[in-house]
């Protein structure tokens, strides 16, 4: 019966969402999925924090989209979540979950997935708020000044953004459990971790193209927006944004478990 309710639920959240704009027609089938094991299996703790991490995001999307249009050509896909970022980012949160419930007794399936959507939630937001600082940001790596929207670029307001966005998780998981079972401060550096490396990720190894019609850098592969064959210039060519937003969740599953160990 829960799990019947859990996915009439993410039917309902899944449908609204599509009318939004907020999800593609593959992304609302795959957040329809995803959204009704979680919610079936993981009960009402699992739901809010997922959808707390939806709802927060999908709002940011649409939040200051006029001062965002600048930078849209970087990115590989537009704001509206497709099938393989609602995976990327919600697909270790399914493996956690399907733990959760054949191993009720054990919390650290809970601790991972806070982390996990901790991370998240982090890159999001300073994916949609880091491009509304003042000044160009600067690439991880080196310092050195990029263009706003550039993989790997991070700014004052974008690690604010990152610290808000996996504290709302954090403290929404500390409602629904013990605190001897739980650590709002390492879900939260999970969260911070977790985006830090899909920074440095981004700088150094993500595939990268250009445009030539345009003349920019992107990370649309095989064509840009305006329907042109970019070409390959760095990095892996394989390893898109949302490989490295699923290794984002994994390395803040792992950061606020491996704490919440040191505690314990």
């Amino acid at each position: 019966m829960q799990l019947m309710v859990g996915f009439a639920l993410s039917l309902l959240v899944g449908y609204t969402a599509f009318l939004a704009k907020a999800l593609t027609p593959s992304g609302a089938v795959a957040a329809i999925v995803l959204g009704g094991f979680i919610f079936g299996l993981g009960g009402l703790p699992w739901a809010s924090l997922l959808l707390t991490f939806f709802i927060s995001s999908s709002l940011l999307s649409t939040a200051f989209r006029g001062r965002k249009l600048s930078v849209s050509e970087k990115f590989a896909k537009g704001s509206r979540r497709d099938s393989g970022q609602v995976l990327a980012n919600g697909g270790l949160a399914l493996i956690l979950v399907l733990i959760h419930w054949y191993f009720p007794h054990l919390d650290e399936p809970w601790i991972a997935f806070a982390g996990c959507m901790a991370a998240v939630n982090a890159d999001t937001w300073a994916t949609e708020l880091g491009v509304l600082n003042p000044s160009p940001p600067r690439l991880i790596t080196n310092g050195k000044l990029v263009a706003r929207g550039t993989s790997g670029g991070v700014s004052l307001i974008g690690y604010l953004a990152v610290i808000a966005g996996a504290g709302l998780i954090a403290l929404a998981g500390s409602y629904f459990t013990r605190p001897a079972a739980y650590s709002v401060p390492w879900v939260i550096l999970g969260g911070l971790v977790g985006a830090t490396v899909d920074s440095i990720l981004g700088a150094t190894v993500q595939g990268i193209y250009f445009c030539p019609v345009c003349d920019k850098e992107t990370e649309s592969y095989p064509k840009h927006h305006c329907r042109t064959r970019t070409t390959h210039i760095r990095g892996w060519y394989w390893l898109n944004n949302d490989l490295i937003n699923l290794f984002c969740s994994l390395v803040g599953a792992a950061v606020a478990l491996g704490g919440w160990y040191l505690l314990g």
